[in-house]
C-alpha cells in the first residue's frame, strides 16, 4: 500500500504504521467486528459483506469479519467511540460526522458542494482524502477507504417541500452534527438530532415530522410506511469513511494489514456501484409504495442555496482554508 504525495507529518506517521511490523510475518487467525447502522441489504451493508468476503479470501480463511448491522451496536458516534476504545474493530459512517475529531471532515458535508458523484470521487480518492485520513491515527482511528451514501433528499408526513417557506416549523430529524443542525434551523425548521437507529420509531410516533436521507436509505428503512411526501433536493452528498480502531490495527502484522488494505480498496468500486444503482432504482419503488414525489424547482433551490450561505461560510471558516481551496479546485476540474 502506498500513498501519493503524503506531505504532512501526520501523513508520514500514518504511512509508517502500515509497515510497522515484520513484513515476513504470517497471517494469524483473527475475528474482527464490523458495525454499521444500515440493514445488511442496504448498499452500506452490501459493501460490508463484500469487504468481509475479500478479507476471508485474501487471508486464506484465517481472518474473518463479523457483521453487526441495523445499528445493533449503537449509532454512528457510539461506534466511533468504541473503535477509539478498542472494543470494536471497524465501522462505516458519513465522513462529515468525523468533524468532532477534525473540523476539516466537515467540509465534505457543505450544502450543495457536489453536483455529481464523479466530483466527490475525485475529492476523496485524491490528495484531499489522504490528508483527511492522515488526521485520524492521533485520534485512535485508521482510515481504510471511502464508500458512498449518496445525495440526500427530504421526506415529511405533513407537507411537501416545494419552496423555502415550507421548512418553517417543520420538526426534522437530522444527523448528530452541528452543521446539519445549523443548516435546517437556518432554513426555518426545528432540527432534531437523533441517532439513526431511533429514526423509524420517531417518525412513526410523530416525534418528528420528517427526515432527510438518500433514496436507497429511505426505501431500505421503509420510511414510506411513515412518511407521505418525498421532495428531491440533493442538498448534501455523503461520502462515507470506512475506519478501523487503531488499537486493532496496531495489533496486526504487515501481512494482515495488507489484507485489510487490499480488501478495503477492492470493496470500494463494488460498494459505490451498488449504491448508485440502488439510489437510481429507488425513486420508482418509492412512488409505487405510495409516496407523493416532487422535484424542488431550480429557482426555489437557488433561494435555498442563498439562505444557507451563512452556514457554508461558518463551517468553511472552521476548517483548513488550503484544504477547502484544494476541494474546490478538484471539483472545478471535473465540471469543465
Amino acid at each position: 500500500m502506498t500513498f501519493a504525495r503524503s506531505i504532512t507529518t501526520a501523513a508520514v506517521f500514518a504511512l509508517s504504521m502500515t509497515f510497522a511490523h515484520d513484513a515476513g510475518a504470517e497471517i494469524r487467525e483473527k475475528s474482527l467486528r464490523f458495525a454499521f447502522t444500515a440493514t445488511k441489504a442496504h448498499p452500506q451493508g452490501q459493501g460490508a459483506q463484500k469487504f468481509a468476503e475479500l478479507v476471508e479470501q485474501k487471508s486464506g480463511g484465517k481472518m474473518r469479519v463479523r457483521l453487526f448491522g441495523d445499528g445493533s451496536l449503537g449509532g454512528d458516534l457510539q461506534t466511533v467511540s468504541a473503535l477509539q476504545g478498542g472494543t470494536l474493530d471497524i465501522t462505516v459512517l458519513n465522513g462529515g460526522l468525523l468533524s468532532n475529531l477534525s473540523k476539516d471532515f466537515g467540509l465534505l458535508d457543505l450544502p450543495f458542494l457536489f453536483n455529481s458523484a464523479t466530483e466527490a470521487d475525485a475529492v476523496v480518492d485524491g490528495p484531499v482524502g489522504e490528508k483527511l485520513f492522515a488526521k485520524l491515527p492521533e485520534k485512535g482511528l485508521v482510515g481504510l477507504t471511502y464508500w458512498e451514501l449518496g445525495f440526500r433528499d427530504i421526506t415529511t408526513s405533513t407537507r411537501p417541500i416545494t419552496k423555502l417557506e415550507d421548512f418553517k416549523g417543520l420538526k426534522l430529524r437530522v444527523v448528530q452534527s452541528p452543521l446539519f443542525i445549523d443548516l435546517f434551523n437556518t432554513l426555518g425548521a426545528n432540527a432534531v438530532p437523533l441517532p439513526f437507529p431511533e429514526l423509524h420509531s420517531a417518525l412513526e410516533q410523530r416525534v418528528v415530522d420528517g427526515q432527510e436521507n438518500p433514496l436507497a436509505t429511505i426505501q431500505g428503512m421503509k420510511f414510506y410506511e411513515v412518511q407521505k411526501y418525498l421532495s428531491i433536493s440533493r442538498h448534501i452528498y455523503n461520502p462515507q469513511t470506512v475506519i478501523m480502531s487503531r488499537k486493532t490495527w496496531d495489533g496486526l502484522n504487515a501481512d494482515e494489514q495488507a489484507v485489510i488494505r487490499q480488501a478495503a480498496k477492492e470493496s470500494t468500486a463494488y460498494q459505490r456501484e451498488v449504491s448508485r444503482k440502488a439510489n437510481a432504482a429507488s425513486l420508482a419503488t418509492l412512488q409505487k409504495e405510495g409516496m407523493t414525489i416532487n422535484e424542488i424547482a431550480p429557482a426555489e433551490l437557488d433561494r435555498i442555496r442563498e439562505a444557507v450561505k451563512p452556514v457554508v461560510a461558518k463551517f468553511s471558516a472552521e476548517a483548513d482554508p488550503a484544504l477547502l481551496k484544494e476541494i474546490n479546485e478538484t471539483i472545478a476540474s471535473k465540471r469543465r
